[in-house]
């Protein structure tokens, strides 16, 4: 997510008095739950968080969007839906707000799943996201 920092600092209070936020993510990380450059997804900071949950976190100076895979006491690990591996390590006062709701094109409005098929079909997730990517562009040159 690219912001201005006047519009950063914006978005952070706004998160911080508890207010709900929307914004459009970048980037492929969250494929194919959340589309960069295409979906948009409203944001709230949640008394608790739990595995499954996608957060917004600040991480080694960026915005990220990842999915909670465990909590290990006031440790969460992250992992984007897109990911083939690596996970990104947070404490618990890092969160700065949960999705929890997920705006597609057209308007479309889901609440977002804990995903935990997705989540444990990691080994398969090369060949599902390939899948998925293939269907798009297929899907694109329909329209």
């Amino acid at each position: 997510m690219e912001m201005n920092e006047l519009q950063n600092e914006a978005f952070l209070k706004k998160l911080k008095e508890g207010k709900v936020v929307q914004f459009a993510p970048m980037g492929i990380s969250m494929t194919p739950f959340i589309r960069g450059g295409q979906d948009k997804v409203l944001v709230r900071k949640e008394e608790t968080v739990g595995v499954g949950d996608i957060v917004l976190v600040v991480y080694r100076n960026n915005l990220i969007l990842h999915r909670v895979y465990v909590i290990n006491g006031s440790r969460l690990t992250l992992m984007g839906d897109g990911n083939l591996q690596g996970t990104e390590e947070v404490g618990m006062s890092e969160v700065l707000g949960t999705v929890v709701q997920i705006i597609k094109p057209g308007g479309r409005c889901c609440k977002p799943r804990k995903a935990w098929l997705w989540r444990h079909a990691l080994p398969l997730r090369r060949y599902l996201l390939k899948i998925d990517r293939k269907w798009n562009k297929y899907i694109r040159k329909q329209q």
